[in-house]
């Protein structure tokens, strides 16, 4: 029997964001990639104030905000935005 080999398009990539606010409390990665508010990540302070967070995703293009303390926030060092239906705009990344 021969092992199954995934095809590029299946493989997941880690990908890094991060978000400098050092007065915050507490900040989530919310997006396509993690059903939105259902399953945001966590990001971790680091010591110079930024936050971190790391998540593995498919190839292609995915939608994403941050939830600082309990707030919507747009990642500022992102300049593709994509119209959500709440009237504000979702910050994209291409994974290839």
């Amino acid at each position: 029997m021969s092992a199954k080999s995934k095809s590029p398009a299946s493989v997941k990539r880690r990908i890094s964001f991060s978000l400098s606010a050092p007065d915050a409390r507490n900040i989530k990665l919310a997006g396509d990639f993690t059903g939105w508010e259902n399953a945001a990540r966590e990001m971790k302070r680091q010591r110079n104030g930024a936050w971190k967070a790391t998540v593995a995703v498919s190839p292609g293009q995915h939608e994403y905000r941050f939830i600082v303390d309990g707030q919507w926030v747009d990642d500022p060092k992102c300049d593709t935005r994509k119209p959500n239906p709440f009237g504000g705009e979702n910050c994209t990344r291409v994974v290839e």
